[in-house]
């Protein structure tokens, strides 16, 4: 029913939105000149422009892909499990019309009455509001939209071993995603090449260095999160990321309720990497779909990491949250 529902608001909602923005440029196309303005500077003077058709079709592109995104996530499902995903669906949906809206809305009333395009000004003010409204409108939906707590794992359903008195053990495991290390060497490469063109006087300008520094910045990051080293012992969890396990992430066994599998894919967490932000309560590090190992703090937060063999790293860290509590 939940399900239905929000696949019925994104299509109600959807399907107005588009109706609005063909139908008031359509209303307004005597008042407006041909071609538009549709770029301008920072002092709000046009410096581009495109004809009436090519400016609709445009704005209609800007919206209906990100609306196409939010339609199939209603419908698969997933992604609106939790209340994280269902707050970014709700935030996304609104804010992202609002967006395309506003852009629209301003770059018609630059243009309106006008002869020429490049007498269409666009102050500053306008812009700002557009995008303030946007980010304002999507975070009011997120909160209204994000509905109740996501529910509470059963302590008898949580996997668990059990450990003789005085027994220690430890789980270690990792996950690597693959594309994401091909593109970090790949990265690696051009800023290598780039690097020594530049040196060789082959190729010269600041751009260059430039190219290098982005290029170099993208490998060193993709290095540093493209895997992850989890360990639970009974000191707790530790989640290092890269090949060197640096930075690592340590959460104490006192500061753990309780820990379980669960499947997860990127599209309802909402995408690769660290998703989610810690004062949500709620956040994942996904390097690819499947089985993750999820970490219920004493404070209520959650933190979740893709892993392989994550029940046994689960069963090990609740075996030691017995432990702590049973002393």
């Amino acid at each position: 029913m939940i399900l239905r529902g929000r696949a019925a608001l994104a299509l109600a909602w959807g399907a107005f939105v588009t109706v609005v923005m063909v139908g008031v440029p359509l209303v307004l196309r005597d008042r407006l000149p041909d071609p538009l303005a549709t770029h301008w500077n920072g002092a709000g003077v046009p410096n581009g422009h495109m004809t009436f058709t090519v400016n609709l079709v445009s704005a209609l592109l800007l919206w209906g892909v990100g609306w196409g995104v939010l339609l199939v996530l209603a419908l698969r499902g997933p992604a609106l499990s939790t209340r994280l995903g269902r707050a970014g669906w709700c935030g996304f949906l609104f804010g992202w019309s609002v967006l395309a809206v506003g852009v629209q809305a301003s770059t018609l009333h630059a243009n309106l009455d006008v002869a020429d395009w490049r007498q269409a000004a666009l102050p500053a003010w306008q812009v700002v509001t557009v995008v303030v409204a946007a980010v304002a409108a999507g975070v009011l939906a997120g909160v209204l939209g994000r509905g109740g707590p996501d529910p509470r794992h059963d302590p008898a359903a949580l996997p668990t071993m059990r450990l003789r008195p005085g027994q220690r053990a430890v789980w270690v495991s990792r996950a690597t995603n693959h594309w994401l290390a091909g593109l970090s060497l790949a990265a690696l490469a051009g800023a290598l090449a780039t690097g020594v063109l530049a040196a060789t006087g082959v190729m010269s300008g600041e751009v260059v260095w430039i190219n290098v520094a982005v290029l170099a910045t993208v490998a060193l990051v993709g290095a540093g999160t493209c895997s992850v080293r989890v360990r639970v012992d009974a000191e707790g969890l530790r989640v290092g990321f890269g090949a060197l396990g640096r930075p690592a992430r340590h959460t104490p066994v006192a500061g753990i309720e309780s820990a379980w599998v669960e499947t997860r894919s990127p599209a309802e967490v909402g995408g690769w990497g660290v998703r989610g932000l810690p004062g949500a309560g709620r956040v994942t590090f996904m390097l690819r779909g499947g089985e993750c190992l999820v970490v219920r703090r004493v404070t209520g937060g959650e933190f979740a990491v893709s892993v392989d063999d994550a029940r046994n790293g689960a069963a090990l860290l609740n075996a030691y949250v017995a432990e702590t509590v049973g002393s």
